[in-house]
């Protein structure tokens, strides 16, 4: 039975994982951050460690003693944490933070694999176990996408992709081919609540991976969340890249959207 560290954050990413590891006979190791992390993954995995944000060392420590090799980054950490006082506790994540050459999720997860590799461990891909929740090119619910929002979907795309490249943002809402709002430290859900407030009904909202995208971490995630709250803001449409963008609770939402007319296409 081969043992995987997860480093688990917030919402049922983390769970998901596990679950599809557990069903390839892995044995599942998490250290789980503390105001993050869900507290139902302990039922999916064999072992779980709590650790605060400013415990980084911790991590490294727990690993070793489990004799373990191999680690996946499942889920999130909230950005507004990046700036509390929590990581002052932390001298070596101080340091860590302080030396790389700006705050981007790229530059941050890279400076951790690199860290996490120097110290003998592997970070393999966030997307292994778990292919099947990669959507196939298609339309997914059962109404496509009308003409104009076929237009704003391919105009989101190539914006989004812009903005990935960057490392800005990973979505946009779009209406009518104007850019109503991109995707920055907030993340989707609240890109969707503030295009509501602005385009008030009728949006498109699109999201991609990054161009040069590491599937090790920070991989383009949506699901019943992203709908519920598309739905509220009165969105008409989600564009995902297909193979690309991790659909979680995929079933549940495609029958949310179609109860509530929403299009939902992997391009």
């Amino acid at each position: 039975m081969e043992k995987i560290g997860l480093i688990a954050g917030n919402r049922r990413f983390p769970i998901l994982f596990s679950q599809a590891a557990k069903k390839k006979n892995c044995h599942i190791v998490a250290v789980a951050i503390k105001g993050d992390t869900s507290h139902c993954l302990r039922k999916y995995v064999d072992k779980i460690y709590w650790i605060g944000l400013g415990e980084f060392p911790r991590l490294f420590e727990i690993f070793k003693n489990e004799g373990i090799t191999k680690i996946a980054m499942a889920g999130q950490i909230s950005p507004r944490r990046l700036f509390s006082k929590e990581i002052d506790k932390d001298p070596e994540l101080k340091d860590l933070l302080a030396t790389i050459k700006d705050k981007r999720a790229d530059t941050i997860f890279g400076a951790m694999a690199e860290k996490l590799k120097l110290s003998g461990f592997e970070l393999i891909d966030s997307t292994t176990f778990i292919e099947d929740l990669l959507p196939k090119q298609g339309t997914l619910t059962k109404r496509a996408p009308d003409f104009s929002e076929w237009e704003d979907i391919y105009f989101g795309l190539e914006l989004a992709k812009a903005i990935a490249y960057l490392d800005i943002g990973q979505a946009v809402a779009v209406k009518h081919k104007a850019i109503v709002a991109v995707e920055a430290l907030e993340g989707t859900d609240n890109l969707i609540r503030r295009a509501g407030k602005i385009a008030r009904d009728n949006f498109v909202v699109a999201k991609v991976s990054k161009p040069m995208q590491d599937a090790r971490f920070d991989m383009p995630v949506v699901g019943l969340n992203t709908l519920k709250n598309l739905i509220r803001a009165k969105g008409t449409c989600l564009a995902i890249e297909a193979a690309k963008t991790i659909f979680i609770d995929k079933e549940m939402s495609i029958e949310l959207a179609d109860k509530k007319g929403i299009s939902i296409v992997a391009v």
